[in-house]
């Protein structure tokens, strides 16, 4: 359920065309894989708001480093509050931590240097940080070469917003989350918990920042929209002018880079844009896009491999002005178009010979990386459901035809988690499952082919890269 939710209107009545948010949806379905969400506000009401089957509008999504920006904003209601200033020296504030000696760039860095990324070092602090042996990230994070004067290079280092967390801690007592709730969590009507806005911790209990905060997509909106609003809200002031005009303007130059909207210059953990827009943003498309000259906000949370492909279709298809609408009623085409989103589901058939020879079938497997034991199948009625007991406990797939069928995959390696799965035989002999982690950005594919006494099992994820998950590797199993 969503507290206070934003108020609602149509595209045209506030002066957008709903052709202009069709092609956008239809650009995406065909160019992007795999949007999750989208939500966009004008003039301060949401005129269109969509989400891929299976993931849900009431279920928070994992941001990544779009977690940056509410960290920041933390940050400003600490300056607020008269507990420290931006240019306040980092090592201030944990004089026990650092070694008994530090170089002179050390030394010299401010908190704003955290917050603009420009720290002075050379290498990404990440890695080192939470690979901590002691769990101590504060002082990993200091023991960390400072080799440039801060302020003078941009470095994108996800250890600096863990010092920002970390500082926000240090002076409140309580943890980054426990500190927003009733300054910004409560009055935006997020909701803080099991159901709503989690953020992970490091060994001793500090919130990441950086990353590991979830959040519904109408939370991202109104995050954005506050911003927009210059930190008011119902006629109360969350956040300080000041504040959000000195978070989105550029402190350090970025460029070049590949892509455009990462060359723009970077905030106070807020990228610019092209546009003049600015946004927080974070790994595999989550985005809050903040547009000021056009008084609009667009939230969505993805699984995309290319996060420029969907700035670059807001661009063209949202941004520019979109006429003069000849109507203020709903468009009921657009409105079908965002009920009927979906990821696609397997193509294939919803049965075929072998699902009913394995029907029933145990396998087991010998000693294998993934710790998994057996395999058995179920199949009744078009749906498929794969069972596997490993050392971590059992979790089970339950496969739909050309639906998304809900469960939750316990003792895995990523349990626990929700997750929709759908599946389809390819051919006679090969099963394949599609399996969405729906709070993360993540989608599975289990393909499965049975022989005359065997199975074999191969694994996919949709993402690659250092912070994606691996796929389990290939298995083998016999029949029991």
């Amino acid at each position: 359920m969503n507290l206070n939710p934003l108020p609602r209107s149509t595209p045209e009545s506030q002066g957008v065309l709903s052709s202009a948010i069709q092609n956008f949806l239809a650009a995406a379905n065909a160019q992007i894989r795999d949007l999750h969400s989208f939500m966009f506000m004008k003039h301060g009401h949401v005129i269109a708001e969509g989400w891929w089957a299976p993931y849900e509008a009431h279920r928070p999504h994992i941001l990544f480093s779009l977690s940056k920006s509410f960290t920041a904003t933390a940050i400003g209601l600490l300056v607020a509050e008269g507990r420290l200033t931006v240019d306040d020296p980092v090592l201030s504030f944990f004089p026990d931590d650092a070694a008994a000696e530090v170089n002179e760039h050390l030394a010299a860095m401010r908190v704003r240097h955290l917050l603009s990324m420009s720290t002075g070092h050379t290498e990404d602090t990440t890695g080192a940080v939470v690979t901590s042996p002691d769990g101590n990230w504060v002082k990993a994070f200091l023991a960390q070469p400072v080799l440039r004067e801060p302020g003078t290079h941009f470095l994108y280092n996800t250890g600096a917003t863990y010092m920002l967390s970390a500082i926000a801690q240090r002076l409140s007592g309580q943890r980054l989350l426990h500190y927003l709730t009733p300054r910004l969590f409560e009055p935006l009507g997020i909701r803080v918990g099991p159901d709503g806005a989690t953020w992970q911790q490091c060994p001793r209990g500090i919130d990441v920042g950086g990353f590991g905060l979830k959040l519904t997509t109408e939370d991202i909106a109104k995050f954005g929209q506050l911003y927009l609003q210059k930190g008011m809200w119902q006629g109360q002031r969350l956040i300080t002018e000041a504040w959000v005009d000195e978070a989105s303007a550029k402190h350090i130059d970025n460029s070049p880079a590949p892509n455009p909207d990462w060359a723009q210059g970077y905030g106070y953990q807020f990228w610019r844009c092209q546009h003049n827009a600015y946004r927080g943003d974070g790994a595999f498309g989550q985005y809050c896009i903040v547009m000021p000259q056009h008084d609009a906000v667009i939230a969505i949370t993805s699984g995309v491999p290319d996060m420029q492909a969907v700035l670059n279709l807001v661009w063209q298809h949202l941004l520019p002005p979109s006429g003069k609408p000849e109507r203020a009623e709903p468009d009921a085409t657009l409105q079908q178009t965002l009920n009927n989103l979906t990821i696609p589901h397997v193509s294939g058939a919803p049965t075929s010979a072998t699902a009913q020879r394995v029907n029933g079938q145990t396998y087991r497997f010998d000693d294998n990386a993934a710790h998994i034991r057996s395999l058995a199948v179920l199949c009744v009625s078009g749906s498929v459901t794969l069972t596997f007991q490993s050392e971590q406990g059992e979790y089970t797939i339950a496969a739909g035809h050309s639906q998304w069928q809900p469960g939750t995959m316990l003792g895995d390696r990523y349990s626990p988690h929700p997750v929709a799965a759908s599946g389809a035989w390819a051919n006679e002999d090969t099963f394949v499952a599609k399996v969405a982690f729906v709070e993360t950005p993540f989608i599975a594919t289990c393909t499965c082919t049975f022989g005359a006494e065997t199975v074999r099992i191969e694994h996919a994820i949709n993402m690659d890269g250092p912070i994606a998950p691996q796929p389990l590797p290939d298995l083998v199993g016999r029949a029991m």
